[in-house]
């Protein structure tokens, strides 16, 4: 369905040379508040450095932040393919593949991407979700936290695989939830483990380290 080359792979990462690079494309729909720690964290000694900030509709606040950290941006909007997940997905490539990223960080980005498309980035794409997985994948993981009386809640860094919110989990960190939580309070707490725990993981995961990082 998609006539896409498999990327350069995982290779090129796990066999890093000190002088070597990564380059990252960051994809968001919103606000991008992930993206921006991602991108505030790849400096000096980082192994990896942003080149391109990609979103999926022209009013996605994380587009201003990322110009203004000096990083590239770009739009394909997935609205102009009418449903037609094939032709946003060679779109979406196309632009990548310009930039050159050996490394995909999906921070918000809220697209459910085909088989086709993960396997041309297997094993260099992450992506970032707000549950402790394999708790609560999909969407309103707080709320469904606190429905089931869990005592701690939290948020995983993980490869893309097809499977939604699947593949090897490279990092997670743990809140507690606390008595009359709303889940907003919840994710407001999480947020700010999800804004510690990405740049981690992607430093380590830069480097050839598959290692997963737990936060406390």
């Amino acid at each position: 369905m998609h006539p896409w080359p498999r990327n350069r792979g995982r290779g090129r990462s796990l066999r890093r040379r000190a002088f070597v690079t990564e380059r990252v494309a960051i994809l968001i729909s919103g606000s991008g508040s992930n993206m921006v720690s991602l991108v505030q964290s790849m400096t000096g000694d980082h192994p990896a450095r942003p080149v391109l900030v990609l979103a999926n509709s022209e009013t996605a606040g994380g587009l201003a932040k990322a110009r203004a950290l000096g990083v590239e941006t770009a739009v394909v909007d997935h609205r102009r393919f009418a449903g037609d997940r094939a032709a946003f997905e060679d779109a979406l490539h196309a632009r990548l593949t310009k930039s050159g990223p050996d490394i995909l960080c999906l921070a918000g980005f809220m697209r459910i991407l085909t088989e086709g498309f993960t396997r041309c980035w297997d094993g260099r794409m992450l992506n970032i979700h707000p549950s402790l997985l394999p708790k609560y994948r999909g969407l309103n993981t707080h709320a469904r936290a606190i429905e089931a009386g869990d005592g701690e809640a939290g948020c995983t860094v993980h490869e893309v695989t097809a499977a939604l919110d699947d593949g090897p989990i490279l990092g997670q960190a743990r809140v507690p939830v606390r008595p009359g939580d709303t889940p907003d309070e919840l994710a407001a707490r999480v947020l700010v483990q999800e804004h510690a725990l990405y740049p981690a993981v992607l430093r380590r995961f830069s480097a050839g380290d598959r290692t997963p990082v737990f936060l406390p």
